[in-house]
């Protein structure tokens, strides 16, 4: 391990060193503090991974989905005097951690400090360097202190040195592959609508567009919208916003997990999906200055059960309930398909965050050593959520791509696999499996086309146009959202 001692207040070759850029004494190291320091090379100009870092959501974005973490307020800002306060939990007890900026000096680097919360000292120093024109270099600097003195130290210092190790093998793979989309994707900045902005991957989607540089409306379903919003369902003078919008992404629909699918919640489901995108796209038909690009949400559903076949883009529909309402949700786009606009239909396979969806109802019967789903044989695609935001990131860039694209890994796996590997990944074997009929009796028809299907597919379109998956393999996957990766100190600050 490469150790190296810095004094950036006074050392010029530090990144955010120099006399210009002196850093205040709340800055400063403090007798009976512990360090940490890691560095990240990040395939972007100084400006960009700067720019990157100082945009809304950024700190949303970074922080680790296995945290019980959440921002209650933010200033918006890395000024000096500008606050941070989220809410967390440790040892489950609810605590807030008040954070306020001391030190901005762009695009150098930034620092912030615990104002109050769960350590006796927290101070962060974000330090940039640049590496070249299209190379640069960040560090995170930490010097804590635990409470509780010397029992504080004796007792907690191990988890909150893992804890910290964690976070950062996070927040630097994300940083660096977030940047280097940037790199792999130079688009000007675009204005993007997106429905469904508050999901699981409409959150996401909404803070990565806005990090890469894009300026990202709501779609709402109330009559008005605002500024950074449209009524995409409201008054007709209110959808003349789309004219002023360069890709609309449609991932509004209702949960199709919620609850068992009685006549009425199935109803539910499919005019969610079918009805609320034949309106949106007859009206985009109509606009006399249209979107080019309209990215609309779908599902591998739409293959069915299909046990061992290998589906791909071409394959063709099942014939259950998921198929259907599937199948019709993509032939709701063809007003916009007739008038220009390119569509690209995103069939989502399993997404996976510990955030929601599928694997965060899983995490606690896998800790309860749970096992398969029935006979285990079934296939499973899966995606990690970070492959969809990137993924769609890649079919509006690409302007080739059009009509239906798989949104899986290469790699499916069976869910006796599936299960197998989680509890490896949790330290816990995957011993009880849920039989079918359990599962029938407890959820009904969903049990069947959720749990028990056999959907089998790979992403075709993707792999022919050149994506690059973040993820392919499911442990690694697991390993890297459950905050079981580490990253030791690479530096030392003292």
């Amino acid at each position: 391990m490469l150790l190296v001692k810095f004094h950036p207040r006074t050392d010029p070759h530090c990144p955010g060193g120099g006399e210009s850029s002196q850093q205040p004494e709340e800055c400063q190291p403090q007798a009976g503090t512990e360090h940490y320091a890691a560095t990240v090379q990040l395939p972007v100009s100084l400006d960009d991974a700067f720019a990157y870092h100082e945009r809304p959501g950024c700190l949303n974005r970074l922080t680790p989905p296995w945290e019980s973490v959440q921002v209650e307020h933010s200033d918006q800002s890395l000024a000096p005097g500008s606050r941070v306060v989220l809410k967390t939990k440790i040892a489950g007890i609810p605590v807030r951690w008040k954070a306020r900026h001391v030190w901005y000096d762009p695009p150098h680097g930034f620092a912030d400090v615990q104002d109050s919360g769960p350590f006796a000292r927290w101070a962060h120093r974000h330090l940039f360097e640049s590496l070249g024109s299209d190379r640069s270099q960040l560090t995170d600097a930490i010097e804590y202190k635990l409470p509780a003195g010397v029992a504080g130290k004796v007792f907690g210092s191990g988890k909150a040195r893992r804890t910290i190790e964690a976070m950062f093998a996070y927040r630097h793979r994300v940083t660096q592959d977030d940047l280097q989309m940037m790199a792999d994707y130079p688009m000007s900045p675009k204005t993007i609508a997106v429905s469904g902005s508050s999901g699981l991957v409409g959150n996401a989607l909404c803070t990565t567009l806005t990090l890469l540089g894009h300026k990202v409306l709501t779609i709402t379903r109330d009559d008005h919208g605002d500024e950074e919003s449209v009524a995409a369902w409201g008054d007709p003078p209110e959808f003349e916003k789309f004219e002023s919008v360069d890709v609309v992404v449609h991932l509004a629909g209702k949960s199709i997990a919620g609850k068992r699918w009685t006549p009425e919640f199935k109803k539910q489901i499919r005019e969610s999906r079918v009805e609320k995108t034949q309106a949106l796209c007859e009206g985009l038909a109509k606009l006399q200055q249209k979107p080019p690009v309209l990215i609309c949400a779908s599902a591998t559903g739409i293959y069915g059960d299909r046990g061992e076949e290998i589906l791909t883009e071409t394959s063709a529909d099942g014939d259950d309930f998921l198929a259907d309402v599937a199948r019709q949700w993509e032939d709701a786009c063809q007003p916009a398909r007739e008038a220009g606009i390119r569509v690209v239909n995103t069939r989502f396979g399993i997404v996976l965050s510990p955030k929601g969806g599928a694997l965060q109802q899983m995490l606690l019967p896998a800790k309860m050593m749970g096992g398969k789903l029935g006979s285990g044989r079934q296939w499973w695609s899966w995606i990690a959520l970070d492959d969809v935001v990137g993924a769609i990131v890649h079919c509006i860039h690409n302007e080739q791509i059009n009509g239906p694209v798989n949104f899986v890994s290469p790699d499916p796996i069976q869910n006796r696999e599936f299960a197998k590997v989680l509890g490896e990944v949790l330290n816990r074997p995957a011993l009880f499996p849920a039989p079918a009929f359990a599962l029938r009796l407890a959820l009904g028809e969903m049990a069947d086309s959720l749990l028990l299907a056999s959907s089998r597919v790979v992403p075709e379109q993707l792999q022919q146009t050149g994506y690059k998956f973040r993820f392919t393999d499911l442990k690694d996957c697991l390993r890297t959202l459950l905050g079981k990766e580490l990253k030791p100190a690479t530096q030392a600050t003292a």
